[in-house]
C-alpha cells in the first residue's frame, strides 16, 4: 500500500484544515478559514482566503498575521469582518485579546474596529441591509461602563485574582469555567467607525456619575474616540445572553435572538425581539418546557423560522420542529408536519419561500428544501456527504458550503438549485485516503433495520482478512456522517484495521422511533444493536473475526465500559473520557439538570457500567483529560480504581492501562497531544490483536 498522509501521525497532524466559509453579499467570493500547523507543532494558525464562489480560480491568501484570524462575515457593503488576538497599532502593545477586525473590500489594510479589554468572542449577526453588526463578549457583572469594566479587568490582573463568585447554576460548560464575566451581545454600527489623521488625537470621556470618579481615575484613557462605541443589548444578563442563535432584520433595526430563560439548574430558551437603537426587549415566542431556537429571518425582512424543541422526558425524546411565523411572532405554524429528521441549521432560500435546512439522514447530513405553502420536504443533495456551513447566494438562488465524508475532509462547495455540485478551490486539497469505504447494515432483534460505515484497509481479502474495529460515536444523539479530525478512522485504516462506524438505537437520522429504541435504557437497544452490526461485519469473508477491538469516546466511552462488562468478545477495548458510575455522573456533569431529566432513576442505576466492573476481562485502556467538565475526571478515576480493586495481581500491577492529560479537555485538542493519543491507543491495540510486544510511547517518559 503507497504511503498517505495516515500513514504518519506527524504528517496527518500537519494536513491544512478548512475551518469555516463565509459567502460575500454578491455572491461572487467565498473566504474560507484555514488552519496550518504552526512550526513547533504544538497549536494550529489560522488564516483567511478568498477563493471564486463559481468553482473558477485559484485560493488566495488574504491575512496572514501571528496571531492568526477566524470568524469570518461580509457586512453589507462587501467589508470583511473576522475576530484576531493580532496586534492593533493604535491600542495598547501588551494586550493579548481578540477584537474584532474589518478588510476593506476596496483594498487597505485591515483595522481594529473594537477595543474591548475582555476582547470579542464572535460574531452573532450581520444585517444585509445596513452598515450594523452584533457581537458576543463577556464583560464582568459589577461594571456599568466600558470604562469601568477595563479598569476592574485591571485590578484583578494586578492583584492576580482568579476567584469567582457564583450565585446560580452552572458554574462551568464544557471546557472552561464560567464567569466571573457574564456573555452579553453588543451592537455596532459600523458606519460610526472614523478613519481621518485627527481622529486618533480625539478622547472620549467616560460616563461618570456620583461615586464613579475615583474608579474613573484608575482608568488610563476612555473607550477609543475613533472607533464605534458599543451598544449593550443585554445589560446584566446574567446568563441569558448564552443565546441559541440569533438574527439582525435587514435594516439593522431588530435583533432576534434565543435568549435564556433561567429555570432553577437549566433554563428554556425564549425568542425575543431587542430594538438595537433603544435595547428594548420584546418577548416573541415563549413556551413552557420548550425550546424555541435557531431564528432566521427572511431577506425581505417579513417572517422568522425558529426550531420548536420541547423538553425530553425519561419516557421518550420529543421531536424538534421546524416553525415559521411574522417577523413580529404572529401566526406561528409548523412546516414539515410528519417529517421527523431533526434540523442542524435552517436559513431562508433566496426567494424566501423554502427554508434551506441542514439535517441528519440515513448516514448522511443532507440539504434539503423545506417549503413555506405547507408542500413536502425536498431532498436537495443525495450524495454519500454531510453538508455544513451552508451559505446562500441572494442572487443566483445557489448555495456554498462545506462538505465532507469519512474518506474526505471538509472542502468548499457550490450547489446549484438542482443539486449540482461544484468542488471549489481551496488551499487544502484532499489527502489521498487509504482503503476503500461501503455501508453495512443489519436486522437488530426488534426488526430495525441498523446500519453503519464499514472503512477496509486496501488488499483486506479473504485471503488476508483485516481484524476489525468496532469505534462508536458519542453523542449519543450523533450520527456517523461526517469527518472529523479529532476522530479519525483513516489512520487505523492505514495501519491495517478494518473500522466499523456504526449508527446504534439513539442516533439521529433514522427517525424518532428510532431514537426512542435506546431511550432511558442505553445498556439495551444500543448495545444488541452494536454486537448485531458486528455480527454482520464479522461475517464478511475479508474481516478476521479472531481479532476484534472495540473503541469509544463520551457516550462511545459509556457503551465501551458497557461492552467490557457485558461480553468477552474482544481483544482489546479504549474507553475514552468515558462514564462509568451514573449516580455520580448525573450530579457532577457541567449541564446536571439535564441528564437526570432524561433518565428515571431507576434505570439510572439499571444503566450504570459500574455494576459489571466485576464481570470485565478485556483489557481497557482508560483515557481522560482533567479539564473535561461534561464528562468529568472522576468518572475515570473511579473506573481505574474499581479495576484495581477487582482485577489488579497482588503486587498491584494490571494488565489495563491509564492515560491523563492533565491540561486535555472532552477532546484532546493540541496537536502533539493527539500524536501521543493515537501512539498509545495503536501500541495497546497492536499488543491485544496482533501479539506485539508493548511500546511504550517514548513521549510518555
Amino acid at each position: 500500500m503507497p504511503p498517505t498522509p495516515f500513514s504518519s501521525l506527524e504528517s496527518y497532524i500537519a494536513l491544512p484544515r478548512v475551518e469555516g466559509i463565509a459567502l460575500s453579499p454578491d455572491g461572487n467570493r467565498a473566504v474560507l478559514t484555514v488552519a496550518t500547523l504552526k512550526r513547533d507543532g504544538t497549536g494550529y494558525e489560522r488564516a483567511l482566503w478568498e477563493v471564486p464562489a463559481d468553482g473558477s480560480g485559484t485560493p488566495r491568501r488574504l491575512t496572514r498575521s501571528a496571531k492568526g484570524e477566524s470568524g469570518a462575515a461580509f457586512t453589507a457593503s462587501g467589508d470583511l469582518l473576522f475576530v484576531s488576538t493580532r496586534p492593533d497599532a493604535a491600542g495598547d502593545a501588551e494586550d493579548d485579546v481578540a477584537q474584532l477586525w474589518l478588510l476593506p473590500a476596496a483594498g487597505g489594510e485591515a483595522r481594529a474596529v473594537t477595543r474591548l479589554a475582555g476582547g470579542v468572542a464572535g460574531v452573532t449577526a450581520t444585517a444585509t441591509g445596513s452598515d450594523t453588526v452584533v457581537l458576543a463578549a463577556e464583560l464582568l457583572p459589577s461594571a456599568t461602563t466600558l470604562e469601568e469594566e477595563a479598569a476592574l479587568r485591571a485590578s484583578r490582573k494586578e492583584k492576580k485574582v482568579a476567584a469567582i463568585l457564583h450565585d446560580r447554576y452552572p458554574v462551568r460548560y464544557w471546557d472552561h469555567d464560567l464567569g466571573p464575566a457574564e456573555p452579553h451581545l453588543l451592537a455596532l454600527g459600523l458606519a460610526e467607525l472614523e478613519d481621518s489623521v485627527s481622529s486618533v488625537a480625539l478622547d472620549r470621556a467616560p460616563d461618570q456619575g456620583e461615586g464613579e470618579q475615583a474608579l474613573a481615575e484608575e482608568t488610563a484613557k476612555g473607550y477609543p474616540a475613533e472607533l464605534p462605541r458599543p451598544r449593550d443589548l443585554t445589560p446584566s444578563p446574567g446568563r441569558t445572553a448564552d443565546a441559541a442563535g440569533a438574527a439582525l432584520t435587514p435594516d439593522g433595526r431588530t435583533l432576534v435572538a434565543a435568549l435564556r430563560l433561567p429555570e432553577q439548574r437549566s433554563g428554556r430558551f425564549v425568542l425575543v425581539a431587542i430594538d438595537v437603537e433603544t435595547g428594548k426587549h420584546t418577548t416573541l415566542l415563549d413556551e413552557e418546557r420548550v425550546h424555541l431556537e435557531a431564528p432566521a429571518i427572511s431577506h425581505d425582512g417579513t417572517r422568522l423560522a425558529y426550531v420548536r424543541a420541547p423538553y425530553s422526558t425519561p419516557e421518550g425524546p420529543a421531536d424538534q420542529e421546524l416553525w415559521v411565523a411574522g417577523v413580529d411572532g404572529s401566526d406561528p405554524r409548523r412546516l414539515a408536519v410528519g417529517w421527523d429528521r431533526w434540523p442542524t441549521s435552517l436559513a431562508f432560500a433566496a426567494d424566501d419561500a423554502s427554508l434551506v435546512v441542514t439535517a441528519d439522514d440515513d448516514g448522511r447530513g443532507r440539504i434539503l428544501r423545506v417549503p413555506l405553502d405547507g408542500g413536502a420536504v425536498e431532498t436537495l443533495t443525495s450524495d454519500d456527504f454531510a453538508y455544513s456551513d451552508v451559505r446562500v447566494d441572494r442572487g443566483s438562488g445557489n448555495l456554498v458550503a462545506l462538505r465532507s465524508s469519512w474518506t474526505v475532509p471538509p472542502h468548499p462547495v457550490r450547489i446549484g438549485l438542482d443539486g449540482s455540485v461544484t468542488p471549489l478551490a481551496t488551499p487544502a486539497p484532499a489527502p489521498a485516503a487509504p482503503g476503500t469505504i461501503t455501508e453495512v447494515e443489519t436486522t437488530a432483534e426488534d426488526g430495525a433495520r441498523v446500519r453503519g460505515w464499514l472503512l477496509l484497509p486496501e488488499g483486506a481479502s479473504a485471503d488476508r482478512p483485516a481484524p476489525l474495529l468496532l469505534w462508536i460515536h458519542g453523542g449519543p444523539l450523533n450520527s456517523w456522517n461526517a469527518w472529523s479530525w479529532r476522530w479519525a478512522p483513516l489512520l487505523a485504516v492505514a495501519r491495517g484495521y478494518a473500522v466499523l462506524l456504526p449508527d446504534p438505537a439513539l442516533s439521529t437520522g433514522y427517525g424518532l422511533d428510532f431514537i426512542a429504541r435506546g431511550w432511558n435504557s442505553w445498556g439495551a437497544k444500543p448495545f444488541t444493536d452494536l454486537m448485531a452490526i458486528t455480527d454482520a461485519a464479522e461475517a464478511r469473508d475479508d474481516i478476521d473475526a479472531t481479532r476484534t477491538a472495540a473503541m469509544g469516546g463520551s457516550f462511545g466511552g459509556y457503551m465501551a465500559n458497557w461492552v467490557a462488562g457485558h461480553t468477552d468478545r474482544f481483544r482489546a477495548i479504549v474507553t475514552h473520557a468515558s462514564l462509568w458510575a451514573m449516580d455520580q455522573f448525573g450530579g457532577t456533569t457541567d449541564n446536571s439538570e439535564y441528564w437526570q431529566s432524561i433518565f428515571t432513576p431507576e434505570a439510572m442505576l439499571e444503566n450504570s457500567p459500574h455494576r459489571f466492573v466485576r464481570d470485565i476481562v478485556t483489557p481497557l485502556l482508560v483515557i481522560h483529560g482533567d479539564r473535561d467538565y461534561r464528562v468529568p475526571i472522576g468518572e475515570s478515576l473511579r473506573l481505574w480504581s474499581e479495576l484495581a480493586e477487582h482485577h489488579a495481581q497482588p503486587d498491584g500491577t494490571t494488565k489495563h492501562r491509564f492515560l491523563y492529560f492533565p491540561d486535555e479537555n472532552h477532546w484532546v485538542l493540541k496537536p502533539q497531544h493527539a500524536v501521543v493519543w493515537y501512539e498509545t491507543v495503536f501500541a495497546f491495540l497492536d499488543q491485544h490483536v496482533h501479539g506485539a510486544e508493548w511500546t511504550r510511547p517514548s513521549l510518555l517518559g
